[in-house]
C-alpha cells in the first residue's frame, strides 16, 4: 500500500501551536518525517532558537502566541489551507495547592490554556480544509483527580468537553484531543537536582512505571491526523495512570 493510501501526511499542511518544544516539537518533527509541510510556532524566543537548531530546514519555525490573534492570523495566512491544526501550547501557569488556599486569580490563570485554545480554534477553523482536523492536548488530571490539582483538573476537563462540542459544530472538520500523562518535557527543568526523584515519585505505582516521552504523545497526535474516522475522541497516552 502506498504511503498516501496508508493515510500518511505526504504533502499535507500541518500547523502546530506550541510546536517549538516538548510534545509540540516532537509532533512537528514526526509530521515532517511523514512528508508534511510543517509550521511550528511558539512564544518563547529561547525555545524558538533551540527548535531551529534541532529541525534545520525540515520545519518552518515561527513566533505566535495563543493569546495574540494577529500573530495567529499571520501564521495561518502563511500556511494557506491547513490540513491539520494542532495546539499543544500550555498558554498559562497552574497553581498546585489546595483549592481554598488559592486566590481567584491563581485559579483563573489556569484557564488561560482554555482561552488560548479557544482563540486558536476560532481564528484557525476558517483556514482548515473540510476533510482536515483540529487536535488539542489536555492531560490525565482531567479525569484522574488528585489533591491540590483542582485548577489543572478543571481546565483539562473543560478542554476535553470543548473538543466534543466542536466536533459537532465544526463537522466535517474532525476535532479530537490527546490526553498525556507524565511526560518528560521542559516543565520539569525547574526542579533542578530534585528532578529525577520527583518524577520517579510521580510515576510510582503507574502501570508503565516510567515517565513518558514526547515522541510517544506525538504518535497519538499523528494517529488522529491520519485516522479519518476519529472525531470527538480523547486518546489517552498516560502509562495507565487513569487505572492507578
Amino acid at each position: 500500500m502506498s504511503k498516501q493510501g496508508a493515510g500518511s501526511l505526504q504533502g499535507k499542511n500541518v500547523v502546530i501551536i506550541g510546536g517549538t518544544s516538548g510534545i509540540g516539537l516532537a509532533t512537528a518533527m514526526a509530521a515532517a518525517e511523514q512528508g508534511a509541510r510543517v509550521w511550528a510556532a511558539g512564544r518563547s524566543q529561547a525555545h524558538i532558537d533551540k527548535a531551529r537548531e534541532v529541525v534545520g530546514e525540515s520545519v518552518q519555525i515561527r513566533c505566535a502566541d495563543t493569546h495574540d490573534t494577529e500573530s495567529l492570523l499571520a501564521l495561518f495566512r502563511e500556511a494557506g489551507t491547513i490540513d491539520h491544526l494542532v495546539s499543544a501550547a500550555t498558554g498559562a501557569s497552574r497553581t498546585l495547592k489546595p483549592f481554598v488556599e488559592q486566590t481567584d486569580e491563581q485559579f483563573q490563570e489556569a484557564f488561560g490554556k482554555l482561552w488560548g485554545y479557544s482563540r486558536v480554534v476560532r481564528t484557525g477553523a476558517p483556514f482548515v480544509a473540510e476533510d482536515g482536523s483540529i487536535t488539542l492536548v489536555s492531560g490525565a488530571p482531567a479525569r484522574k483527580l488528585k489533591p491540590n490539582s483542582s485548577a489543572l483538573s478543571c481546565v483539562g476537563a473543560a478542554v476535553e468537553n470543548l473538543v466534543r462540542c466542536l466536533a459537532i459544530e465544526l463537522k466535517p472538520i474532525r476535532v479530537n484531543v490527546v490526553s498525556p500523562g507524565i511526560i518528560d518535557t521542559a516543565l520539569f527543568d525547574g526542579l533542578g537536582a530534585q528532578r529525577d526523584a520527583a518524577v520517579a515519585n510521580m510515576v510510582k505505582g503507574q502501570l508503565v512505571e516510567r515517565v513518558g516521552r514526547p515522541e510517544e504523545v506525538a504518535s497519538a497526535l499523528l494517529y488522529l491526523m491520519n485516522n479519518r474516522y476519529a472525531t470527538g475522541t480523547t486518546v489517552d497516552v498516560d502509562g495507565g495512570q487513569l487505572l492507578r
